[in-house]
C-alpha cells in the first residue's frame, strides 16, 4: 500500500453518498440483531462484517489508508441513520470510526503501513490518559488500567492515552503541561477485564482493559493534542476530540429521532380507542413540544458544523468560540434527546417498561448522558466563553477552559 502523508486532500461527496445510502439499507440488519447484541455484551459478528464490507468503519479515516473521509456533517448523518435503527451499533462505529481515522491521520508512516497493511482495521479502546509510558529507546514502556474501552471486544487494535514519564518525572509538553500521548497497542497484548455491567449501551463491548509493561514503538503514537494531520483531509486539524464531538453528537439525534417516531406509531395505534394516549390533548401538545426541541436542537447541530467545515475548508485552526459552539450543540442535543426519552417512556406506560424499542433507547441514551463530553462542567465551561468571563482562555484536552491551547 502506498501512503500519502498530506493533508491537502479533500472531504469526499462520492463517498459521503455511498455510506448514506448504505447506512440506510443496513438497517434491517442492524434492528434484526439489537436485541441479541444486548444479550452477548456485543455487536454481532454478521453486523460487523456488514460494517467492514461497506467501509463504515473507514468514515473518518484517510482515502489514502482505504477510508471514506467524510466531512464532519455528512459523518453526522451517517451515523445518525445508525443511531436509527440501533443506538449500541452507531456507538461502537463512531467510538472505533474516530479512532481509526485518528491512526490514520496522525501515525507516522511505517505504524500505517503497518496497521492498515489489511485494509481499514477496528480500532478502539480509552483515550483518557489512565496510563504512565516511561520512555525508552526507541519507544515507550506502557502500563496502565483503562475504564469504559469503547469498542475494545471489536477491535484488532487498542488505542489508549497515558502521560509521558522521563525516568520518574513527568515529561512537560511545549505549554508546560504533563504530555499526554495516544499509543497503539495490538489486541493480543492487552488484557480485557470486562465489568461492563450497565443500564444501557449494555451492546457496544466498551469493557475495562489493562496493559503491562508493554514496549510501545515512537512511531505507533501521536500527541493526544495535535491539530497538523499527516495525511487525508482537514476533519482533524480540529483534534481528536472534535471529532468525537461530531460521534457523539450524531448518536444522540439518531435516538431522538427513532423513539419520537416510535411514540407517534404508539400513539395511532390508539387512535379510535377512548381515553387513550392519541386522544389526549396533554399528549398531544407535549409531543408537539417535543418534536420542536428536537427538531431546535439538531438545527443548532448542523449550523454549527457547517460553519465548523467552513473554517476547516480555509486550512484555519478553530478557535475558541468555535469549539465551545460545538461542545454546546453535543451537550444541548444530549439533554434535549435525554429528556424526549424520559417522556416517551413516561407517556408509554406498561410498554416502556417491558423490553421493547422505547425501553432500550431510554436505557441507551442515559448511558449516553454519563460521557464526560455532555457533563454539566462541559456546559459550564461552554457558559464561561459565552458570557465573556473567560478573556484569553482556551479550551484544554480535558475539556476545562484554561491557559493551555488544545
Amino acid at each position: 500500500m502506498h501512503i500519502r502523508s498530506s493533508n491537502h486532500q479533500h472531504w469526499s461527496s462520492e463517498q459521503a453518498a455511498t455510506l448514506l445510502g448504505q447506512s440506510r439499507q443496513l438497517a434491517p440488519l442492524f434492528q434484526e440483531y439489537a436485541e441479541k447484541n444486548e444479550v452477548d455484551g456485543k455487536i454481532h459478528a454478521n453486523v460487523v462484517s456488514a460494517l467492514e464490507k461497506e467501509n463504515l468503519f473507514g468514515l473518518f479515516a484517510a482515502q489514502a489508508v482505504g477510508g471514506a473521509d467524510l466531512r464532519p456533517s455528512d459523518a453526522i448523518q451517517v451515523i445518525e441513520n445508525v443511531a436509527y435503527a440501533d443506538a449500541a451499533t452507531s456507538w461502537v462505529l463512531f467510538a472505533t470510526g474516530l479512532a481509526i481515522g485518528a491512526a490514520a491521520a496522525l501515525l507516522p508512516d511505517d505504524a500505517v503501513h503497518e496497521i492498515f497493511s489489511d485494509g481499514v482495521p477496528i480500532i478502539g479502546g480509552q483515550g483518557i490518559p489512565n496510563g504512565r509510558a516511561v520512555v525508552e529507546s526507541g519507544g515507550y514502556r506502557l502500563s496502565g488500567h483503562w475504564n469504559y474501552g469503547s469498542g475494545t471486544l471489536h477491535s484488532s487494535y487498542i488505542h489508549t492515552g497515558a502521560i509521558v514519564y522521563d525516568g520518574n518525572n513527568p515529561r512537560l509538553d511545549a505549554a508546560g503541561a504533563p504530555e499526554v500521548r495516544i499509543f497503539h497497542v495490538p489486541r493480543s497484548e492487552v488484557e480485557t477485564l470486562g465489568n461492563w455491567d450497565v443500564l444501557g449501551l449494555r451492546a457496544t463491548g466498551s469493557v475495562d482493559y489493562a496493559i503491562s509493561d508493554v514496549f510501545v514503538p515512537e512511531e505507533f503514537t501521536y500527541f493526544a493534542r495535535t491539530t497538523h494531520p499527516l495525511r487525508g483531509s482537514n476533519t482533524f486539524r480540529m483534534g481528536s476530540i472534535g471529532v468525537g464531538a461530531a460521534g457523539h453528537t450524531a448518536f444522540a439525534l439518531g435516538v431522538g429521532r427513532r423513539v419520537l417516531d416510535e411514540l407517534a406509531t404508539f400513539a395511532q395505534a390508539r387512535v379510535g380507542r377512548p381515553g387513550l394516549l392519541g386522544e389526549s390533548e396533554s399528549f398531544l401538545e407535549k409531543f408537539a413540544s417535543a418534536e420542536a426541541r428536537y427538531r431546535s436542537a439538531r438545527a443548532l447541530v448542523y449550523e454549527t458544523w457547517h460553519a465548523t467545515e467552513a473554517t476547516l475548508e480555509r486550512g484555519d485552526a478553530l478557535n475558541t468560540r468555535e469549539i465551545t459552539l460545538i461542545r454546546l450543540a453535543l451537550n444541548h442535543a444530549t439533554w434535549t434527546v435525554a429528556d424526549i426519552c424520559n417522556f416517551s417512556y413516561n407517556v408509554a406506560g406498561g410498554v416502556s417498561l417491558r423490553n421493547g424499542v422505547i425501553q432500550r433507547y431510554f436505557r441507551d441514551m442515559h448511558a449516553g448522558t454519563q460521557h464526560v463530553t455532555s457533563s454539566p462542567t462541559m456546559l459550564r465551561e461552554c457558559g464561561r466563553d459565552l458570557a465573556g468571563v473567560a478573556p484569553g482562555k482556551k479550551w484544554n484536552f480535558f475539556g476545562l477552559m484554561d491557559n493551555v491551547a488544545t
